[in-house]
């Protein structure tokens, strides 16, 4: 199969009739052998059942459906695990991507080679100020702590290369995230393309202020579980190791001073105080990082790596 296209929605009944016959109308006029996979993130609405028409007109179409309401990065997650085709493309159901741009960005992962293609929505239509100018901020501390230069972080239309969505997990809120943790598991070939940004035709925006802050979190987390995740002991030991040190450097300092000066108050001095917490901060710290290396060493994917090719 050539291409499959992974929609998440919530509660986006009148979207998906549309949305689905322009889908159609561009791969078949391009000649891709296609599947589309709704997945139903615990709609509450009739959306539901509208996929399940769909289905029945055209068995390409294909659906999922969340008993609840468990997130978009659960909802992309089951949908790549259904994923056949050997491109697979995300995009939102509300209408503000263009599946018009699908074929070029099958073009960049088939003929250009690329792991993921992301999105750059650069002509924005959401407000300024709750949207535009967090959205950059966000993007900034992004690429500064990933190293990934992308404009968009957060745009829903992405390709990748099937083998990429088959290497990760994608949890919590960490669908900003899926080219940091697709670089993270040797996917490093990621490219970007300008796409069209249309107003919302329909319903309203799901998301608020809150996804920022979290957005932020999830980056913290990434960065952290991708690099240590494998090696906690590297990061708590050395630095509860430096804070150990440092509180011991002052602890000396102290008790010198005490039998070489006279009435050195020493239970007197802020230092003594600030000595005592950063050592005990450092040991914290490093039994975090004993504690942590015990449980990665009995935990089932100690072991568990991603091979791209073998010969026996």
């Amino acid at each position: 199969m050539d291409i499959s296209i992974v929609i998440p929605l919530f509660n986006e009944e009148e979207s998906l009739t549309e949305l689905s016959e322009w889908i159609v109308r561009v791969v078949t006029q391009h000649q891709l052998n296609y599947e589309i996979i709704f997945v139903d993130d615990g709609s509450t609405d009739e959306s539901w059942k509208i996929i399940e028409k769909l289905h029945q007109v055209n068995n390409n179409i294909k659906g999922i459906k969340f008993q609840r309401n468990y997130g978009k990065s659960a909802a992309l997650n089951e949908g790549f695990r259904a994923a056949k085709g050997n491109v697979v493309i995300t995009m939102d159901a509300d209408m503000q991507d263009s599946p018009d741009e699908i074929p070029e960005l099958y073009k960049m992962i088939t003929e250009e080679n690329f792991d993921i293609v992301s999105g750059w929505k650069k002509k924005r239509f959401d407000n300024t100020f709750t949207k535009n100018f967090p959205s950059k901020i966000f993007n900034a501390a992004a690429r500064w702590s990933s190293g990934i230069y992308l404009h968009d972080f957060n745009c829903g239309l992405k390709a990748y290369k099937n083998k990429v969505v088959k290497s990760i997990e994608v949890y919590g809120e960490m669908h900003r995230y899926i080219p940091v943790i697709a670089k993270w598991s040797g996917f490093r070939k990621i490219g970007e393309k300008v796409v069209e940004h249309r107003a919302r035709k329909y319903g309203k925006t799901k998301f608020g202020w809150e996804r920022f802050i979290n957005g932020f979190l999830d980056l913290a987390t990434i960065s952290f579980v991708s690099r240590f995740s494998k090696k906690p002991m590297h990061f708590f030991g050395l630095y509860g190791t430096l804070c150990f040190l440092i509180g011991l450097c002052m602890s000396l300092y102290l008790i010198i001073a005490k039998l070489t000066v006279t009435n050195f108050a020493l239970t007197n001095r802020p230092a003594f105080y600030i000595a005592l917490t950063v050592m005990i901060i450092g040991m914290q710290l490093f039994l975090t990082g004993f504690i942590a290396e015990l449980i990665g060493r009995n935990a089932p994917e100690r072991n568990s790596y991603l091979i791209e090719n073998r010969l026996d």
